[in-house]
């Protein structure tokens, strides 16, 4: 694996996993919590979402193929859910809005998986993300389990957001965070084209070309 190409990846992961992104959905739902339960939410999320996250890894492709679904047609159809994700990143309500909208629907004990882990942390972006970069025919076991390290250290980072997330708050606020996921959104929402014109290559709809061109 290239630099080129993990710094691509980790782009990619750190884009549709958005620790900073998190950080409201994380105050909201610890709201009340001492550091010890605040500390153990955020191991439980981490967790919860680097297992769902392997487990797309692992199983994902193996599940598509068991369908006869060929991965240029879900990396096209993942691009295109990207980028609907992003645009909604964009123009929408924001990631940290609606999913602090949705905790007082839950009940405290389970807000470390929902909507913590699942979506904020393992969202659907990221769920098709490690499924198109993990691709068995394209990909050897040792670019598989780079990824997985890759996406690792975005969860690592997700980790140590929440730990500091009273000082990182008090700096950027929740416009900051709107801010900056808008921003990641921009940067989802060329990935995601980027995925659809790869996959249209894949299936010989389009000449190959140079993404830096």
């Amino acid at each position: 694996m290239t630099t080129q190409t993990v710094l691509q990846e980790l782009i990619t992961l750190w884009v549709v996993i958005d620790p900073i992104g998190t950080l409201p959905v994380f105050l909201a739902v610890t709201a009340g919590m001492s550091a010890a339960q605040r500390r153990s939410t955020a191991i439980k999320a981490v967790l919860t979402a680097f297992l769902v996250l392997v487990l797309f890894i692992v199983v994902g492709q193996i599940v598509l193929e068991a369908l006869g679904l060929g991965l240029a047609s879900f990396q096209i159809a993942g691009g295109l859910v990207l980028l609907l994700f992003a645009l909604t990143m964009i123009f929408g309500q924001g990631k940290p809005q609606s999913e602090v909208d949705a905790v007082d629907t839950v009940d405290t004990t389970e807000t470390a998986i929902f909507p913590l882990a699942i979506p904020s942390i393992a969202s659907p972006g990221a769920m098709l993300a490690v499924v198109v970069l993990t691709d068995n025919d394209r990909n050897a076991i040792s670019h598989q389990l780079m990824t997985t390290g890759i996406m690792s250290v975005v969860l690592l980072a997700a980790f140590a957001i929440m730990l500091l997330a009273n000082p990182i708050h008090r700096v950027i606020g929740n416009g900051g965070a709107s801010i900056i996921s808008r921003v990641m959104g921009m940067i989802l929402a060329a990935v995601a084209v980027d995925a659809i014109l790869n996959g249209f290559v894949s299936i010989g709809a389009l000449a190959p070309f140079d993404p830096a061109s």
